[in-house]
């Protein structure tokens, strides 16, 4: 099979107006092809030239990324232009110049040229990564039910609410970070100019210098002379922890030492709760079947502990049983969310209920995030005091002794 080519190409359309654009193909034969198919007569047509130092700069994971934010938008443009008349050929062309994240943008090129060729939109998204199971799995639905415009503003309302879920997280841990980050900050330069300044000092006393004293030379050595190791060990530690998260059953160990944490313990559990919620509710109100919704559930909690729990609950309702009496077995789901699904089972309004109870844990995670920034914003301040006190009494222990020597 021959490699796709980015060519661009400048054509009139019927009214004899010029427009340019790219198109991916084999050769310029099939981009030819291709636009007179559409009904554009080629003027030009030439091969996209990749700067060599552009492909030199280009490291893997550190290019431009397609994030909720950049989906949301997309699914929400998408879903206005399709309910205006537009063809999915025609909008895509539109996303495709207008789209200011240049990656989700070369994306929306390649789904078009797949349209173009005889797939469906979904079967086209399922080939990119950056769209997730639940997006694909939603446009799937929407597409047989031929409701592809609202199940896209759907879409755009979960990822919207998602990213919402994110940002209150990421604000409650923003103070405690930098706190964090301002101990490390003052420790390392204690360590590094100010301890190996007594150093002299304390060698001129003679004598036996007091254990804290002892220990704290100690540690500003090893950070003075391994201070690239020490950099370092943050690094591959992340790297480490994001390798061993893959793995399931340390996965599962995480997840679950995570929901038992004495402070944020709460916060995670109502998290993915909301996230379960939402996800279910989402995918079972785009019209996708029981079995396929508790499946891509499990793979979009983030959590795995609920993802077990959901193949328990899969297993079963394969069987036969419903949704709430398996979900009652297991510990994680409370019994307020097991008794109003089971009020959806019987009243038939599933999806209405799994967003009324995603609405409430998201409440409870603001709630709880303003409670939890109040409380450690004292809590930090004392640990930054704590540590640099410490270091301070340490370095004036010596000279407390000799004070008491000349007494």
């Amino acid at each position: 099979m021959a490699t796709a080519t980015t060519f661009n190409y400048v054509v009139r359309d019927r009214a004899g107006k010029t427009k340019a654009g790219t198109l991916d193909a084999p050769d310029q034969r099939a981009v030819a092809a291709k636009l007179r198919d559409m009904g554009l007569a080629p003027v030009s047509i030439t091969e996209r030239k990749q700067s060599a130092l552009k492909a030199d700069l280009s490291i893997p994971g550190f290019g431009p990324k397609v994030g909720l934010k950049d989906l949301a938008v997309f699914s929400r443009q998408f879903s206005t232009m399709i309910n205006s008349g537009l063809s999915l050929i025609r909008a895509l062309n539109i996303l495709v110049d207008q789209t200011e994240n240049k990656k989700l943008a070369e994306i929306l090129g390649e789904i078009r040229t797949n349209i173009e060729g005889g797939k469906g939109l979904s079967e086209s998204l399922a080939e990119h990564e950056e769209f997730p199971k639940l997006f694909v799995a939603m446009v799937k639905a929407g597409e047989i039910a031929g409701m592809l415009d609202s199940v896209l503003l759907r879409i755009a309302d979960t990822l919207e609410k998602d990213l919402e879920l994110r940002r209150k997280i990421k604000s409650a841990m923003t103070y405690p970070v930098v706190v964090l980050i301002m101990a490390i900050i003052l420790t390392a330069v204690m360590l590094i100019f100010i301890v190996p300044v007594f150093v002299g000092m304390f060698e001129s006393l003679g004598g036996t210098l007091p254990l804290p004293t002892r220990v704290l030379l100690v540690v500003s050595f090893v950070v003075r002379k391994f201070w690239y190791v020490l950099l370092f060990l943050p690094i591959i530690g992340w790297q480490g922890f994001k390798h061993a998260r893959k793995q399931p059953k340390i996965r599962y160990q995480l997840d679950a030492i995570k929901l038992k944490l004495p402070v944020f313990g709460g916060l995670f559990h109502k998290i993915a709760l909301s996230r379960f919620t939402r996800n279910f509710g989402s995918l079972l109100r785009a019209g996708v079947p029981i079995l396929s919704s508790l499946e891509i559930t499990a793979e979009t909690v983030n959590n795995g502990v609920i993802a077990d729990a959901l193949d328990d609950v899969k297993d079963a309702v394969r069987e036969g049983d419903n949704v709430a009496h398996p979900l009652a077995q297991h510990s994680v789901f409370p019994p307020m969310v097991v008794q109003m699904m089971a009020v959806g089972e019987e009243t038939g309004a599933m999806d209405d209920m799994l967003m009324k109870i995603s609405d409430f844990y998201d409440d409870e995670v603001t709630a709880l995030t303003e409670s939890l920034t109040a409380m450690l914003e004292p809590l930090m301040i004392g640990v930054l005091g704590g540590i640099v006190g410490a270091m301070v009494i340490a370095l004036y222990m010596p000279m407390f002794k000799i004070f008491e020597l000349i007494q």
